[in-house]
């Protein structure tokens, strides 16, 4: 057994993550992700990691679901009993629907990462359990503060509530003056007044949430709880226990009630992400309680009341979805009371530079470097391009052109090929087949040809830092140096 990891202090202001993995290639591939933005703590067992939790507070512990002698959860199990404000995360690359329930009940997992995981969705996972931790520590605080008195805490509760309705304004929309999202918000805010169900349409990316969030706070219901469910991230088979709730007992892993999102939201808003994802047997069931005001927990035969008022969103044409079939009309009519659409990037390219800048002084600040501006020649680029991943890319690509600019302004060459070109991916095989692609040949040779293209894109996006190639792709240094070898790419010029 390798003896846990010596103690290391690390910035005072930086939370600390704990990985355990007894696999050292996965550890080190997570640390090189995590340990700008957190201080890195690693085990390769169970006991390692046990050693070091009773030496030192730890935020955050991502674990592999299968190590030898003792998995993930039931690791993580012992840790919700001696640690329970560390938030548990697991990592495997198995999806037994049984271990996932199993961690979520008896471990009180917050998030079951698949392998292979993605860096940019790994640290963002981590970032944002941090942030719920402090949440909870915050709410734990306000709970000592009960003994001050109800006066005080209304008074606290409505500085929140001014806090949250300022912050998710639809003023704080980010757009430039004479936009398409002007006549969007000022729709919104009229049907925000009135309970009625709204249906959002439009890309992926587009701030659909964010819509979602500014009728809530502008509605009567602002004071009740917003909550959030992305339909398509969970199978139907857990989605109902997590809307709906469950009775002990009602499936294998159901070792205690749970108290789902609908009866959580009551008195408030509930707002359901791509709901066009969802199957038609589940569409049965949110119909059912969408019409009725009640549901049945799984495994119950008692109905709760339930008012909340449902916003639903869906980057799919669900009208069309109707008419082919996939989607109940009954329920379309239940959750479009009125439609809203947001437009994509490419239909507002005023609004690019705005967001852009916006999105700059927040990513800036994440990643430690506050000050960084725009070049003329950068901002022409963003601007012509079309954007097809919408604000979600447009964020990623200025977090990638922060973290590889020498200096506090950007140009263009911290852009990806593609931005620079000003057309997408996508776009750019519309067009034709890329320089290089042999029109002929067999099927290996043209399959080599387009894997050489994706490395040689990827190591010149990298500056040939085989490292963090290597990691986006999912291969290993040794992986990806016997490609570049084979594919004739590993001189660099």
């Amino acid at each position: 057994m390798n003896a846990p990891e010596p103690l290391r202090p690390g910035p005072a202001d930086l939370p600390t993550v704990l990985l355990v993995d007894d696999e050292v290639r996965s550890l080190d591939a997570m640390r090189r992700t995590l340990d700008e933005d957190f201080g890195i703590l690693t085990a390769e067992s169970a006991e390692a990691a046990r050693d070091l939790l009773a030496r030192q507070e730890v935020a955050v512990i991502l674990c592999d679901q299968r190590m030898p002698g003792q998995t993930g959860v039931e690791f993580l199990k012992e840790v919700r009993e001696r640690w329970p404000d560390t938030v548990r995360i697991v990592i495997s690359g198995y999806t037994d629907s049984e271990d996932i329930i199993a961690g979520i009940n008896e471990a009180g997992i917050y998030q079951y990462i698949l392998k292979p995981w993605v860096p940019d969705h790994l640290l963002q996972t981590v970032r944002t359990a941090v942030e719920a931790r402090l949440l909870q520590q915050g709410l734990s605080r306000l709970e000592l503060d009960l003994r001050s008195g109800a006066p005080l805490l209304r008074v606290r509760r409505q500085q929140r509530l001014g806090e949250a309705r300022a912050a998710f304004d639809f003023e704080r929309i980010v757009r430039a003056p004479g936009s398409p999202m002007d006549g969007v918000c000022a729709t919104a805010a009229k049907l925000a007044r009135y309970d009625l169900p709204v249906l959002i349409g439009g890309e992926s990316g587009t701030g659909k949430e964010l819509l979602a969030r500014a009728i809530h706070y502008a509605s009567p219901r602002a004071d009740g709880p917003f909550v959030l469910e992305n339909c398509a991230a969970i199978p139907d088979t857990l989605l109902e226990s997590e809307l709906f709730g469950h009775k002990r007992g009602a499936f294998t892993g159901a070792f205690e009630d749970h108290v789902g999102l609908f009866q959580r939201a009551h008195g408030g808003t509930v707002f359901l992400d791509e709901i066009g994802e969802t199957s038609p047997a589940f569409q049965v069931k949110l119909l059912r309680v969408l019409q009725e005001g009640e549901l049945r927990p799984v495994g119950s035969t008692r109905a709760v009341p339930v008012d909340v008022r449902v916003l639903a969103a869906s980057h799919r044409r669900l009208d069309e979805e109707v008419r082919a079939g996939r989607f109940r009309e009954d329920l379309y009519y239940r959750i479009a009371g009125a439609t809203l659409h947001m437009p994509g990037l490419r239909e507002r390219r005023g609004d690019i530079q705005p967001i852009a800048q916006h999105l700059l002084g927040q990513v800036a600040q994440e990643l430690g470097r506050p000050g960084m501006r725009f070049g003329e020649g950068c901002l022409r680029c963003l601007v012509s391009y079309d954007w097809p991943g919408n604000i979600r890319e447009l964020r990623n690509e200025i977090a990638r052109a922060v973290a590889l600019a020498d200096g506090d302004t950007l140009g263009p060459d911290c852009l990806s090929l593609n931005l620079r070109q000003g057309r997408s991916a996508m776009a750019a095989s519309a067009a034709g087949a890329p320089a290089g692609l042999p029109a002929s040949g067999t099927l290996q040779e043209r399959l080599d040809a387009v894997e050489a293209m994706v490395l040689r894109e990827a190591l010149e996006r990298h500056r040939w830092n085989k490292t963090r190639v290597a990691a986006e792709l999912g291969l290993s240094r040794v992986g990806l140096r016997s490609k570049l070898l084979r594919l004739g790419l590993e001189d660099r010029s």
